[in-house]
């Protein structure tokens, strides 16, 4: 055993010493075409499994490189790629330095990835239309890469993508739209900067044909079409690089999972003016429960065309499609308390019709260069979203035991359309020592909603801790009436709006200190087949400053306003006034070991008035009504930190404290001073991934993570204090990557926790809640090409 010991201590000293003599260094610096340091830029070295991040001085450093003739890979989104041979001498360092030429497909890059490192980007995308560093501007925005998506092995949104950033929750979901909290209310979804919310929907994305994610905190309707006062989060989809590449990814996994999905990206003609990118992407998947399924299938298509040096029009189309089991089916009930059934209870049954989703959309932009310092964007969208099928709620349980549920089947049929138009324009002007950035334009919404929800059968009563499946026969299966089109026997619902704004961030000293100073004008419209026609306007003005106590540390404030439709209509069918929020925060951003990872720190405080909540006394049954309870106040701390805080080692760790509590409610005094329904006080997350670059476990990543929530309240709750238990999952995971292979193992809820959210019912004094899986796992082979 001793000898062993000594053998394999002088075996790795060995290996050591030999790394040591046949190694050498690079250093460089990489700037722009226009001379300036080209933070955030990949630097990789070909054929060895060695890569870096340029800091905010676009100085690099790469160690431990194989002695010899190496080629260096430099890429930056808007710029040329660029391949530079270098000379690699034992225990020397080689100095070089680099310039990016400037890309023909420059011109409307959707996303900007200035940084391709897992877990931190420099820049927002785009489509929220601020032509500033993260750093620079006064407000708490997050960003979720592509790559920290692939890590973690997040498919869709229902998923786990709110670990990645302080405060963001999601509660229970039917298996179309994610339902996400932040800051004490749900957040609005949108897509390349399009709010794409309806009543029910839109069916969530698959992350196939997603760049990146972002996350903004507090009110945005100055930037994006309206946006609720706790925050939004944009869905940034893949377009076209100018690059000829490619991958595929097959995934096998627990619960009978299969998976593939395919990106291709390249140039159409020789000239490079005509680009495309294609994802596809299949997927069957099974549950922890019975008879539960999610398949789904999507394309997503883009083309781009580089008219000239100053043109470019992109066409994208998106077809999404999702074949659950009966909606309602992944709930459980019970009188007794949570987590009173098995996890993989389920009230489905193994004969249920499938419910039908689809999800078809249409993204024009045309983007031009009026001059040096002028852009002009214009961007229309079509969504179009159907829903057919079935969903199930109980009418009671009842019994000695309490045990026998009345599961009653409504027909579930939707059909939403959504246009939505945005022009604008980003300017850059100085007056004397003043510098400016300018951006202007309208909005233009308009989206009408039809569903039917009013068929219903009672089936045969299930023994909830004694179920027995498959007596239900076809014959006793309940055959609704859809003879007549959705858009004659639903309720319709229509909202829209338009709006004109103008925003000028002015630079003093330098640009150091940043004043921003915006306004907004909103008409809201809605109509439905109760109320009529309803319209109100509102200015909402914003207040921004943010400065610069050197190049990377800031310090901002912000008072932004918010003014957004409620959705549907009270027990007498009349609709709500507009929900107004008005946002209070300070915060503190700072970028360290100079942009290898940063932090964000914040306090705030928004005011929310309209709020919507359910009315308990007139709500009976699956018959639920909301009313508009008056007013809240949410304040909270939040803290985020991502990136590479030691070499090989990109960390996500975030913290949000949150409290939100009922100030005003004229019709049920009593809920003041009670916490804001889904809401969470507490909410810790962290994710780690560290990669082995050298040895014999070159190529080797390992990754742990954990999500936590303390004081939890159910998103829809009754006039009571029911609070749901705390909250902790623990996942993992182990990545090789080998030339153009990767091989990823993901274990989710390690510790096999019963993990759930849900509420509880007064009207039927029944307590619901969805599970989560148990240990399971995920195994994704994929290639680039």
């Amino acid at each position: 055993m001793k000898n062993i010991l000594l053998s394999t201590i002088l075996l790795f000293s060995l290996v050591g010493l030999a790394q040591q003599v046949t190694t050498g260094n690079i250093n460089g610096t990489i700037k722009t075409s226009d001379g300036k340091p080209a933070e955030g830029v990949s630097v990789s070295v070909k054929t060895v499994n060695r890569n870096t991040i340029a800091n905010n001085d676009g100085v690099f450093e790469l160690k431990s490189i194989p002695a010899g003739t190496q080629t260096l890979i430099v890429t930056l989104v808007g710029y040329t790629d660029l391949e530079q041979v270098v000379e690699v001498k034992t225990g020397e360092t080689s100095q070089i330095d680099l310039q990016l030429g400037l890309s023909n497909t420059e011109l409307n890059q959707v996303v900007i990835l200035s940084n391709k490192s897992a877990f931190k980007t420099n820049r927002i995308s785009s489509s929220l239309r601020l032509d500033s560093k993260i750093i620079e501007i006064p407000q708490n925005i997050q960003v979720i890469t592509g790559k920290l998506i692939q890590d973690q092995q997040i498919f869709d949104m229902l998923e786990g993508v709110t670990r990645n950033v302080s405060g963001a929750t999601r509660v229970e979901h039917w298996d179309n739209y994610a339902n996400i909290n932040m800051r004490g209310s749900r957040v609005a979804p949108f897509r390349n900067g399009m709010n794409v919310s309806t009543t029910w929907g839109p069916l969530t994305e698959d992350m196939s044909m997603v760049e990146r994610i972002e996350f903004v905190k507090g009110p945005a309707g100055f930037m994006l079409s309206n946006g609720n006062p706790s925050g939004l989060y944009n869905v940034v989809t893949k377009k076209p690089s100018g690059r000829t590449k490619g991958e595929a990814n097959i995934t096998l996994g627990s619960f009978d999972l299969y998976r593939a999905a395919l990106d291709f990206d390249g140039k159409l003609t020789k000239d490079g003016k005509l680009l495309y990118r294609i994802n596809v992407m299949g997927q069957a998947k099974g549950s922890h429960r019975d008879f539960d399924y999610n398949n789904r299938y999507s394309i997503a298509p883009v083309l781009k065309y580089l008219v000239d040096d100053k043109t470019a029009i992109t066409l994208e189309y998106t077809h999404q499609f999702s074949e659950v089991n009966i909606i309602g089916s992944n709930y459980v009930f019970s009188k007794k308390g949570y987590a009173d059934l098995p996890r993989d209870f389920t009230t489905g049954e193994p004969n249920f019709a499938p419910t039908n989703m689809n999800d078809k959309s249409f993204l024009a932009i045309l983007d031009h260069k009026i001059s040096d310092n002028w852009k002009f964007t214009g961007q229309a969208s079509y969504f179009n979203y159907t829903q057919v099928g079935m969903s199930m709620w109980p009418d009671a349980i009842t019994g000695v035991d309490e045990n026998i549920m009345k599961r009653r089947v409504y027909l579930s049929e939707d059909y939403a359309v959504a246009k939505t138009g945005q022009f604008f324009v980003n300017g850059q002007e100085k007056t004397g020592a003043v510098n400016h950035k300018i951006l202007a334009g309208i909005d233009l919404s308009d989206k009408i909603n039809y569903y039917d929800w009013t068929q219903s059968a009672l089936l045969t009563d299930l023994d909830i801790y004694n179920p027995v499946y498959g007596t239900v026969p076809a014959s006793a299966m309940p055959v609704f009436d859809r003879s007549i089109d959705i858009k004659v026997r639903g309720l319709q619902y229509k909202n829209g709006y338009n709006a004109f704004y103008v925003q000028d961030e002015l630079g003093f000293m330098d640009n150091k200190l940043r004043l921003t100073l915006a306004g907004r004008y909103t008409t809201l419209k809605t109509a439905n087949v109760y109320s009529g026609d309803f319209k109100d306007s509102k200015f909402t003005p914003r207040l921004g400053l943010s400065y610069s106590i050197n190049k990377n540390t800031s310090a901002y404030f912000l008072r932004d306003e918010s003014f957004n439709e409620n959705y549907g209509t009270d027990w007498q069918g009349k609709s709500f006034d507009p929900q107004t929020g008005t946002n209070l925060e300070f915060g503190f951003k700072r970028d360290w070991m100079n942009g290898k990872w940063n932090s964000v720190f914040a306090v705030y405080q928004i005011t929310n008035n309209n709020i919507l909540t359910p009315d308990p006394e007139h709500s009976t049954g699956a018959q639920q009504f909301n009313i508009q309870s008056g007013q809240q106040k949410v304040k909270g701390f939040e803290a985020d930190i991502r990136g590479e805080i030691f070499k090989n080692l990109d960390v996500v760790i975030n913290y949000a404290f949150t409290e939100g509590k009922v100030t005003k409610d004229e019709n049920n005094p009593a809920m003041v001073g009670s916490q804001i329904s889904g809401t969470s006080k507490h909410v810790q997350n962290a994710w780690l991934n560290y990669k082995i670059d050298n040895g014999a476990l070159n190529g080797v990543g390992l990754s742990i993570g954990y999500q936590y929530q303390v004081d939890r309240k159910p998103w829809f709750a009754s006039n009571d204090e029911t609070q749901l238990p705390d909250y902790f999952r623990l996942d993992g995971g182990v990545t090789y990557t080998k030339n153009k292979m990767t091989f990823n193992l993901t274990v989710n809820n390690i510790l096999d926790k019963y993990l759930y959210s849900g509420g509880y019912y007064t009207y039927n004094e029944t307590y619901y809640w969805q599970s989560e899986p148990g240990t399971n796992l995920r195994l994704s082979v994929g290639y680039k090409f």
